[in-house]
């Protein structure tokens, strides 16, 4: 079984909360216990778990990935986003969320994010039990 729905990206980079579209995702499909998987069927896009509570979190993980794996660099790949290709490597296309109660198993701090690299987009993002 799977959903999915779309995030609109603002910019380049952007780093999107999309905790409650995943909560949506869970009762949709009926996951009261179990996991979900968390995929981003994009190679310029990721997708993580982090702090969600002070947004300057989600600023200085794309601040720190810019400055590990800058925009102009020696790339040889032609369209000119290598970097969001290294920095989707580096963070991940999916993650398994634990489902207990009908709810995401996230602790206080923590969000789901969906991770643009190549933006501004609208990319679709799937949700299915593994």
């Amino acid at each position: 079984m799977q959903t999915s729905f779309n995030v609109k990206t603002k910019s380049r980079t952007d780093l999107a909360d999309i905790t409650g579209e995943v909560r949506k995702a869970i009762e949709s499909l009926g996951v009261t216990d179990g996991a979900v998987l968390v995929y981003v069927p994009h190679t310029t896009a990721a997708v993580t778990i982090n702090e969600s509570a002070d947004p300057d979190v989600a600023r200085d993980i794309d601040a720190k990935l810019s400055e590990l794996v800058p925009h102009s660099g020696d790339y040889r790949h032609a369209e000119g986003n290598s970097d969001g290709h290294i920095k989707s490597t580096i963070v991940g296309c999916s993650e398994t969320v634990l489902v207990k109660d009908g709810k995401p198993v996230l602790g206080t701090w923590q969000g789901i994010f969906f991770c643009e690299f190549d933006g501004p987009r609208t990319r679709t993002v799937l949700v299915g039990t593994p």
